[in-house]
């Protein structure tokens, strides 16, 4: 299993609507595409969102991160989505 540990900080102001958004909109579409998530959450400040999804190896990885991309659905909400999001950290992690 490899899973990713993604943290986004938000723009300010912006977090009621990103959880709401990510939850109603942008988990159901990556659990379309097979892609688990394993939960979300927000920081104490509450300018950083965290998220962990799961994928079964890294060829799985690569499979289902081309079918989400590559989506008419994501690429429709993608601008969308960015506009919440001053940066991005991902972090692949394996199980020990």
């Amino acid at each position: 299993m490899i899973s990713q540990l993604r943290m986004y900080t938000i723009n300010k102001g912006m977090m009621d609507q990103w959880t709401k958004y990510f939850s109603d909109v942008l988990i159901p579409m990556q659990e379309k595409h097979g892609i688990k998530v394993d939960g979300t959450w927000v920081n104490e400040a509450k300018n950083q969102f965290i998220w962990i999804r799961s994928f079964a190896d890294a060829e799985d990885v690569k499979v289902k991160e081309a079918s989400f991309y590559g989506s008419s659905e994501w690429n429709s909400v993608v601008e969308h989505a960015r506009s919440h999001i001053a940066r991005t950290e991902v972090q692949a992690m394996e199980p020990v």
